[in-house]
């Protein structure tokens, strides 16, 4: 097989395996999204989704969160880690979103890096889960498992991300992307020996480790 039916047969596996797949961060506003994609940096999206309780419930606006003083904004999101660099990324971001944009989260991939603490993976997770356009999210399980499978040798994000996108069909690559997390969780996992003999993927997988 071709290093293209091979990603083919993965993507149609996962899709089988992991139907209704979905973005694990909580939220009901495109905003709520770049915020908590900011605050997932080196830290789950389980601890994220409960950060986000409070510090939405507290400004539940971009308008009051970009009036909110970072030092206070800090100390609702020390627990997700780099509470100063996330707060000051944070603060910054609602308030070039009001400056830019009138408060919309834009829909364009370059406005969207544009933005404080903004990077390709958080602007590709907008695109994709927000406005619906294709998109590859490059986070630790996708270049992990790409790596192992044999669909890539990269290990940069956004080398990764070159390297899949004449792999993976436009229509297929957000959510094949929210399926590798899925599957990273549940069967190739990271801290424990990967689950080969339960894996829907075996058949294309060159196994690498």
């Amino acid at each position: 097989m071709t290093l293209k039916e091979r990603a083919l047969a993965i993507v149609a596996a996962l899709k089988t395996a992991y139907p209704q797949t979905v973005c694990t961060l909580d939220y009901d506003e495109a905003w709520k999204l770049l915020v908590s994609v900011r605050l997932a940096a080196q830290c789950t999206d389980a601890r994220v989704n409960v950060v986000t309780q409070t510090l939405f419930a507290r400004w539940p606006t971009v308008e009051a969160l970009a009036a909110a003083p970072v030092e206070e904004l800090e100390a609702v999101v020390h627990p997700c880690g780099l509470g100063n660099s996330k707060a000051r990324d944070i603060s910054a971001c609602m308030k070039a979103l009001l400056a830019r944009h009138g408060g919309r989260v834009p829909r364009d991939f370059d406005a969207l890096l544009a933005l404080p603490g903004v990077g390709r993976k958080s602007a590709n997770l907008i695109m994709g889960d927000v406005f619906g356009e294709p998109a590859i999210v490059t986070d630790t399980h996708c270049i992990r498992l790409a790596n192992r499978m044999g669909l890539v040798t990269e290990k940069e994000p956004a080398k990764v991300e070159r390297a899949l996108r004449p792999l993976i069909p436009p229509e297929e690559s957000n959510d094949f992307c929210h399926r590798m997390v899925d599957h990273g969780r549940a069967v190739c996992t990271a801290r424990t020996a990967p689950r080969c003999e339960a894996c829907c993927c075996a058949p294309w997988c060159e196994k690498r480790i």
